[in-house]
């Protein structure tokens, strides 16, 4: 659409009189369009870096799945057709260990990254992660008996799942912070489709393991290999994380994030001679950035478009606010902003239905092998056999179901808004999970297979994909690292509680397995129903200008004489 001025109306190309509201809409949502699908060098170069994260979270993670069982014939007597002797609540901790660590990372990188910088803290947690991993994959074989090395396991896993932790804040901050409006949540949703190709190389690289071994262990029976096929399966973490690391080390600070802190150090309180210690200039407004620190050219979306023209940003004031009183308050950020009820109402909905999704997520993902094996899917005439069929079961709902879920976000998140997809999410994954559920006796291993992949397609088109982004989007920088890591540590709470309950509850002579699932039915419908009531749609809002908004009605009412 062109414009034209014939002194009375401006016209569309067809002549017709618009007005400016009219142009406007359509000429952002042209902008949107383009915008959205158009990844710039430096948005790919993010994803590689960033996306590294989730892809060792989902890999390291989910994992377990597939070494367990092999654990169970090499150190708890599962060989000859016995029954392994693995107990119950052991096996939850050792399979929880990551999440343990989580929860420390979470909230410990996500403090640093808000009080001292992204760059600060960026890269160290992909340290822990490597550290963490090598002790993991050199348990001692000296170590005299299963317990003890499963502690051992459970140690370092912990030490690994602290960095994995740290990652989620800050990896969710920095995206969010380089990204523009019109496609955040689709980039966004990129990062974290990396959990998709974790658990997806997971099941490939079992399954390339074990055929390299088949003829030991199929043919001549030597399952001491075992020892080496959990080891290389862990081990190959490694990879990715040493690839990226130099780069996290020395990625440059976010301008975002700098100018949202600038509102931590200004103080509206009267100083101690009782004189005003507050100043009107607004904090600096920098041109938006591409990816990974550099100005671009950005188009306005709508009113909550955080792009300026950098003249006129290079004539506005800035706080300059000393650097004591920056400390005291960057410090304390975090509790004065949540102090609101309006914001405090936010933060409940992002934790609590991050903690209901954990519970039914990494319930079935972290058990995903025990539930194909009650389902009837794992059979086999020896050990090998069941490996190699238990990790082709996991790459099918990998495939069909698991990776799938992913990408329809990205495509649909601009389109549907957050609320939508996580809601709509939460009531077709319960759904699925009543199925199974409620005619569990009589429901064929096809027809529970068939449901479990569905549940995972919608968990990953639903709420597992936006939890993660809606934190990455409703707070303002100054506070989104805490933020963000407050609420995927009380999801972690949840993955905890079905690592260590799901063995013990879904035996036969406690609830059982489909019990079991109805709880998971029970979580996310009420996840659904917290959403609904407590989580705002982000969808091309700025929460950097709405909180500069509510900073300028704070010193119009403090101070009405300077308005």
């Amino acid at each position: 659409m062109k414009w034209e001025d014939d002194g009375y109306a401006r016209r569309d190309d067809d002549g017709r009189p618009v007005t400016f509201e009219e142009y406007q809409k359509k000429s952002s949502h042209n902008a949107t369009e383009r915008n959205r699908w158009n990844l710039t060098k430096g948005d790919l170069k993010m994803f590689a870096i960033t996306g590294v994260g989730f892809f060792l979270d989902s890999y390291d993670l989910f994992i377990i799945n597939l070494v367990t069982p092999v654990w169970l014939y090499e150190y708890w007597g599962g060989l000859d057709g016995r029954k392994p002797h693995y107990p119950p609540l052991l096996r939850g901790l050792v399979n929880a260990g990551s999440n343990i660590g989580n929860i420390i990372g979470q909230l410990t990188f996500g403090f640093l990254g808000d009080v001292f910088g992204r760059k600060f803290v960026y890269g160290k947690e992909l340290i822990v992660v490597i550290i963490g991993t090598i002790l993991t994959i050199s348990l001692p074989n000296d170590i005299p008996t299963p317990t003890l090395k499963m502690i051992w396991l459970f140690c370092f896993r912990v030490l690994m799942g602290v960095g994995i932790g740290g990652d989620y804040p800050m990896s969710a901050s920095i995206v969010s912070e380089r990204s523009l409006l019109p496609k955040r949540g689709q980039l966004l949703g990129w990062i974290f489709s990396n959990q998709g190709w974790g658990t997806l190389t997971g099941s490939i690289a079992t399954i390339i393991i074990l055929a390299s071994f088949s003829h030991a262990l199929g043919a001549e029976g030597h399952y001491g290999q075992l020892d080496a096929v959990w080891r290389i399966q862990m081990g190959l973490g490694l990879v990715p994380a040493f690839a990226t690391l130099y780069f996290r080390l020395t990625m440059p600070e976010g301008r975002k994030y700098l100018q949202s802190r600038e509102l931590n150090g200004h103080s509206a309180a009267p100083n101690s001679n009782g004189a005003k210690n507050h100043d009107n200039s607004k904090p600096a407004q920098e041109p938006e950035l591409d990816s990974l620190g550099n100005p671009s050219v950005s188009t306005n979306v709508g009113p909550s478009s955080s792009s300026i023209d950098a003249t006129t940003a290079a004539n506005e004031n800035k706080l300059n606010p000393t650097s004591s009183t920056e400390g005291r308050t960057k410090y304390k950020a975090f509790f004065v902003y949540f102090s609101k009820w309006k914001h405090l109402k936010v933060l409940l909905g992002t934790t609590s239905t991050w903690f209901l999704l954990d519970v039914a997520f990494y319930g079935t993902n972290l058990n995903q092998s025990v539930l194909l094996d009650e389902i009837g899917f794992n059979t086999g005439k020896n050990e090998y056999d069941l490996l190699m069929r238990n990790a082709i079961g996991n790459l099918i709902i990998a495939v069909a179901g698991y990776v799938p879920g992913y990408f329809f976000t990205i495509y649909f998140i601009e389109k549907l808004g957050r609320r939508w997809i996580q809601i709509q999410g939460f009531l077709i994954v319960a759904l699925m999970f009543a199925i199974i559920a409620g005619d569990y006796d009589h429901l064929g291993t096809a027809g529970k297979f068939v449901c479990f992949a569905f549940a995972q397609f919608f968990f990953n088109f639903g709420p597992n994909s936006t939890t993660f982004i809606i934190p990455a989007e409703v707070y303002p920088s100054r506070v989104r690292g805490l933020a963000h890591g407050t609420s995927a540590a009380v999801g972690k709470l949840g993955a905890i509680l079905s690592a260590l309950l799901f063995n013990y509850l879904s035996g036969p002579n406690i609830i059982g397995l489909a019990n079991v699932l109805w709880v998971f039915f029970a979580c996310n419908v009420l996840g659904a129903i917290i959403t609904f009531f407590t989580i705002p749609e982000t969808r091309n809002k700025d929460a950097d200008v709405m909180d500069y908004e509510e900073w300028k009605e704070r010193q119009a009412k403090l101070y009405p004489e300077d308005a």
